[in-house]
């Protein structure tokens, strides 16, 4: 596979109740109509295996290495079994999380060691092969934590288990992202996520243009 057929990797970020899930169907339906081939997928999950990891990653008490390792787990299958293959075909990949979120919530959240961290990312990106899999663009839809929980608890749906950590942890993960937006501006475009709809939409337009599609 050249660089010239390779599809595009765009992966979504945000605390939860920062409101990127919303978007996912609006930003597949932008790219389709422009002409794009679209895999939307998501984290942890996108395969049978990644998705009965996910339901025990947000539902079972477990000790930060051991969700770490298994995020990461989903993580590989999902690399191998759906999202290098679709670049390969040339398609555009739309994922709601990525390893992003490991660095946010293992990482800032839980306290985890970035050298582990970063440790598993380039070992399950592949980093050092011909075809290392890592974003070509990631969106971070921002919004204060207290803006976040409110939306969480308007939404009136049980809470798995990140929703129910306590505000510090939240703070935690957000400040993570930023950090992470700061480290690669290259990669990121930080979204204000407490912007109305149409706000938001406008300005995803203007990124993902600009981005090629």
């Amino acid at each position: 596979m050249n660089d010239t057929t390779r599809g595009k990797f765009i992966t979504l970020e945000g605390i939860d109740g920062a409101g990127k899930s919303s978007h996912v169907a609006w930003i597949a339906g932008f790219l389709r109509a422009r002409g794009k081939v679209v895999l939307s997928t998501r984290e942890p999950g996108g395969t049978p295996l990644g998705e009965k990891l996910r339901e025990s990653l947000l539902s079972e008490a477990m000790h930060p290495e051991t969700e770490t390792l298994l995020m990461f787990a989903a993580r590989r299958e999902h690399i191998a079994q759906l999202i290098q293959p679709a670049l390969a075909r040339g398609d555009w990949v739309l994922c709601d999380r990525f390893s992003d979120a490991s660095h946010a919530y293992q990482g800032g959240g839980k306290g985890l060691e970035r050298r582990r961290l970063s440790a598993l990312e380039q070992w399950v990106h592949g980093e050092g092969s011909s075809q290392p899999c890592e974003p070509d663009l990631t969106l971070l839809f921002d919004v204060p934590c207290e803006v976040a929980r409110q939306r969480i608890v308007l939404a009136g749906r049980r809470l798995d288990r990140f929703e129910q950590e306590e505000a510090q942890f939240h703070d935690r993960v957000r400040h993570a992202y930023l950090d992470r937006a700061q480290k690669y501006p290259g990669r990121f475009r930080v979204l204000n996520g407490e912007r109305g709809l149409d706000e938001v939409r406008g300005a995803l337009q203007d990124i993902l243009t600009e981005f090629g599609a």
